[in-house]
């Protein structure tokens, strides 16, 4: 009886097993989609990959879909493929809800097959980094013969080869960050062709299994003539087989990447604007009040029970050269921070310079409680020794760790600038001159030195009574000869913001860093970068002997200029007259994210233009009331942003403390210059914004904070029109909107007319008649059934009197211009009321181009001035930053700027170059950044807002109604823009109003305007 029952169980338990199997095997034949998105090099070979890939499918039975298009990188659409196969793509070709969906695809099973360039794809993205296995790095020119060795026959991808050696020719790359964990089939031997560079093992094809799912690489597949043969086809199918696996359902049970937030989920909520001077760090009250530091000495506090902001304390702190001329010291009041145990000890500690003879920056902390900042209660921790009357790099972050550990960062207090009147100057590259007498222009006596406290990020453990004792684990040990033993990190130049991991107490910053444009790596060394730094161990961070992922910079003789020795990141020696600390310093180490002025390809997230790097918080939502502001999404991310950029990015590390990946945060959310980000005890993200000038009171300072919406959002409007904006009484008008709900809620329109008058309609539009002569403001507010909604832009209506029509007629219909040949024009203007024109309103202008955007004239845009234009584009790019109109800023302002150039026939040439080139020293010691994503066209909209800001004396003044214009385009313009305007003397009860029309004549031979 028993054995019976056994063997029902065994019947039982095959039959279920046999079930399970059935129900995880996928319908049908396997499907493959061929992905083949390129935003850097397209490979020619792509559409005979797809062909080749299309017959391996129609001859082993699986089917095959193409596309481009990186939108159909979403769930729904990715579970219906057992494999994704990267084609040659390059850089950045999925977003980051696209990367998520990815992930989890992977996770649940999927399989990938990455051929040749998909190792040049997604630079940023260390989890595709480790799936694809490797980086590329370089390849040597043209299709090598090489020999590539089969070392590992026991693969579908390779178990058809009958030698173990395989000569063909190729694009061969060269790999960076070949994940360990892969299994390699195919090597090339590097002694058969010239170029190579990883060695005596240079691997080219492998598999592994990898978070949940399969990946396969060749790095075969460059030329069409290699998706014909044999050999590679085989290699290829025996890739795909194994990235298909058992065709199983995937299961997405197992996925563990989140998918991100849509971006109009935050918003910023403003509590106080235009009210600083300077705000340099702030620290959020467990009551949700808000202390401020301002660098000229000022402490602000914003209360949150009565919204208001006001001063609670001055202190007397240098901020300004009192002896040197034309430099812009950056001390005064650097840092300022809450104990962890506030609560109960209420103290503050502030990072300031004091006044007096003694040049210092100082760590001091203060007694603040109910609303009183006793500045008598100071208790000085720190001192550390500062060169005064010069510029640059203060630091001055103050940041607490989990364990209650104090991290204070301090600048290298040294001259980024070229020396004045001298013959060999720094250049933007590392300032290593030692020459007795020029210390201001030696970094190495300040950041690379271990027995100063200039340069580094500082550790301390404070005691009860003030005192501070050196924690354990910090850089170098108590009475190490030569070195202070308050140093956690070293080697930085300008670490402004930092923040400690509140789990794991992992420290972050951003660096600040130098400005040469361009590599001199013989004689100088590489360009300048900023950094994303992340320590979680005691260490030496390279400046000033090395930058970015340890690139080197060549030690330099400022007395002959010449270049001697390459230093040694894993052995870096200072041995500059200025040093008294140790000659040998620690091993250096790099950034986990590094970025120049113009696009990086490592990290094209980052953008290009003015850099400022800062390093904000880490979140974790269960360590707030509710689960904090943010979803769980952002758990254990850390928030970084650039001041000049404007930009905000979630960095997500792996388990190891690695870089994975850094995607966009909050990025609907615009900041002017944030200086600050500081998590509230409630979750939600802070944001001190300085402002768009230096050194001066910003109308858009601010202080903020995001806000977070999980659930019902208003309706979006994405157009209202109005078809007739004027007219004579009385006037009908017909006015539609264009709104849409996020969550499909029905929506109602609640319309004003401008006449006292509103309306609700279940419909979105509406007719309306004005029977008294006026100007009328149109607008229309939808709302959804949760209550929730959004107004409209306002549109203008005049009744009673119609706008005039302008006509331009040229010769003979021409659409054509040629430099030197004449093109007769008439202008003409009607009134529909019946009104005579007057002549004299009469405006006409031609304006040349290098391209027009036809898509906005048929919208409706008229062409402005170049004036008018640039200005706009000042306002939209980091100029604003550094220059004001006519006030003063850290750069010239711009009238200053006009009227230095007003009389110079090459200026509008000139400037037009330094706006893309960026440089100094034309007004002081101020760097202005490089541009170089800026178009010629804009360039010379900038500059012709500028210079019309000089007094010259002279006014616009109109061509005549009719006649002839003699084109005179510059070099590189292609068209011709006509533009012309009527302004009547309006009507009785109305405002006067202004007809306008442009024509666009392209130049003979050139092609059709963009």
């Amino acid at each position: 009886m028993k054995k019976i029952v056994s063997i029902l169980v065994l019947v039982l338990g095959l039959i279920v097993a046999s079930c399970g199997d059935s129900n995880h095997k996928r319908e049908g034949k396997p499907k493959v989609l061929v992905f083949s998105k390129t935003v850097g090099w397209q490979h020619k070979s792509i559409p005979a990959g797809i062909a080749a890939i299309q017959k391996l499918g129609v001859e082993q039975g699986f089917e095959v879909d193409s596309t481009k298009n990186s939108e159909l990188f979403n769930e729904e659409n990715l579970k219906q493929y057992s494999a994704i196969i990267f084609l040659s793509t390059t850089l950045n070709v999925l977003d980051a809800k696209q990367e998520a969906a990815f992930e989890r695809y992977i996770q649940a099973g999927g399989g990938f097959v990455g051929v040749h360039a998909a190792a040049d794809t997604e630079y940023d993205w260390g989890w595709y980094t480790k799936l694809v296995g490797a980086q590329f790095r370089s390849h040597p020119k043209g299709t090598p013969e090489a020999d590539f060795i089969v070392t590992d026959k026991n693969f579908g991808a390779t178990e058809f080869f009958t030698d173990s050696v395989w000569h063909r020719s190729d694009e061969i790359y060269n790999y960076n960050k070949l994940n360990p964990d892969v299994h390699v089939v195919m090597t090339v031997d590097e002694s058969t062709y010239e170029g190579g560079t990883n060695g005596d093992y240079h691997p080219f094809a492998w598999y592994h299994e990898f978070d949940g799912g399969r990946a396969f690489y060749t790095g075969a597949g460059h030329t069409d003539e290699t998706f014909s043969e044999d050999l590679f086809l085989k290699h290829l199918l025996g890739g795909i087989n194994y990235a298909i696996g058992k065709n199983e359902v995937l299961d997405y049970s197992k996925a563990t990447t989140q998918i991100p937030p849509d971006v109009d989920r935050f918003t910023k909520k403003q509590l106080s604007v235009g009210e600083f001077f300077e705000p340099t760090e702030m620290a959020v009250l467990p009551n949700n009040d808000v202390l401020i530091a301002q660098r000229r000495g000022q402490i602000a506090l914003y209360s949150d029970a009565t919204q208001e902001l006001k001063e609670i304390a001055s202190l007397d702190v240098y901020y300004k050269t009192l002896n040197t001329k034309g430099v812009n010291a950056e001390e005064g009041l650097m840092g300022l921070q809450k104990d962890p145990d506030f609560a109960t000890n209420n103290w503050i500690y502030l990072y300031y310079s004091p006044t007096g003879d003694k040049w210092v920056n100082r760590l001091s902390r203060f007694q603040y409680k109910d609303g009183v900042f006793d500045l008598a209660s100071e208790q000085v921790i720190l001192d550390v020794d500062s060169q005064r009357e010069i510029c640059c790099h203060t630091g001055g972050s103050i940041a607490f760790g989990p364990d209650k550990l104090l991290y204070l960062s301090t600048g290298d207090n040294s001259t980024p600038f070229n020396e004045k009147g001298v013959k060999y100057v720094s250049n933007g590259f590392a300032p290593l001159n030692d020459i007795p007498g020029h210390e201001q222009y030696d970094v190495r006596r300040a950041s690379g030195n271990t027995n100063d406290l200039r340069g580094k990020i500082i550790r301390l453990k404070i005691n009860e009574d003030g005192s501070y004792d050196i924690p354990t684990g910090n850089l170098f040990a108590e009475g190490t000869e030569k070195t202070r033993p308050e140093i956690y990190t070293m080697g930085h130049r300008n670490p402004y913001r930092i923040s400690v991991d509140q789990k794991n107490s992992a420290l972050y910053w951003g660096e600040v860093g130098p400005d040469a444009r361009e590599d001199k790596l013989d004689t100088r060394g590489p360009r300048g970068y900023d950094e994303m730094n992340r320590a979680t161990e005691a260490g030496n961070f390279g400046w000033p002997l090395f930058i970015a992922d340890n690139k080197p910079y060549v030690d330099y003789d400022y007395e002959t200029g010449e270049s001697g020795i390459t230093f040694d990141p894993e052995k870096p020696i200072n041995d500059s007259k200025n040093n008294t600390g140790l000659r040998e310093l620690p091993p250096a180490k790099g950034a986990y994210i590094y970025y120049p002025y113009v696009d990086s390809k490592e990290f094209p997230e980052v953008g290009s233009g003015g850099r400022n790097a800062m390093a904000g918080p880490t979140y974790y939502s269960d360590l707030y009331p509710n689960g904090g502001g943010l979803p769980s999404y952002f758990d254990g991310k850390t928030i970084i942003y650039d001041w000049m950029r404007g930009w905000m990015k979630a960095v997500t590390f792996f388990d190891d403390g690695t870089f994975n990946k850094m995607e966009p945060f909050a990025s609907d959310i615009k900041v002017n210059s944030l200086i600050d980000m500081e998590m509230g005890p409630n979750g939600r993200v802070y944001l001190l914004e300085y402002g768009s000038g230096w050194f001066t009171q910003n109308e858009n300072s601010a202080l903020s904070y995001i806000e977070y919406n999980g659930g019902n959002r208003p309706p979006v409007i994405d157009d209202m029109i109005v078809d007739h904006t004027s007219g004579k009484l009385p006037l009908t008008v017909n006015a539609k909107v264009d709104a849409k709900d996020r969550e499909d809620d029905a929506i109602s329109y609640v319309w004003n007319l401008g006449d006292g008058e509103t309306k609700e309609t279940s419909e979105p539009q509406i007719s309306h008649t004005f029977a008294t002569a006026g100007e009328y403001r149109i607008s229309v507010e939808v709302k959804d059934a949760q209550g929730d909604a959004t107004m409209s832009d306002v549109i203008s209506v005049v009744a009673g009197n119609s706008r005039p029509e302008v006509a331009i007629s040229l010769n003979e219909g021409t659409a054509i211009f040629e430099k030197g040949v004449p093109v007769k024009y008439e202008v003409k203007a009607t009134d529909a009321d019946g009104d005579v024109i007057d002549p004299e309103n009469i405006f006409v202008s031609v304006d040349y181009l290098e391209s027009f955007d036809e898509q906005n004239m048929s919208l409706g845009h008229q062409q402005v001035s170049a004036a008018v234009m640039g200005k706009a584009l000042t306002q939209g790019m980091d100029c604003k930053t550094c220059h004001k109109e006519a006030s003063p800023s850290i750069g010239p302002n711009y009238k200053a700027v006009a009227d230095k150039y007003k009389n110079d026939k090459k200026a509008k040439s000139y400037l037009q170059k330094k706006i893309v080139a960026g440089g100094g020293g034309v007004w002081g010691e101020v760097v202005m950044p490089a541009h170089p994503n800026i178009t010629q066209d804009e360039t010379r909209q900038v500059v012709e807002y500028i210079m019309s800001l000089a007094d010259t004396g002279e006014k616009v003044k109109s061509l005549p109604a009719s006649g002839s214009i003699v084109p005179k385009p510059t070099k590189d313009d292609k068209v011709m823009v006509i533009t012309a305007s009527y302004t009547d003397k309006g009507q009785e009860g109305t405002i006067p109003l202004t007809g306008m029309k442009t024509v666009v004549l392209k130049e003979k031979g050139a092609d059709k305007p963009e």
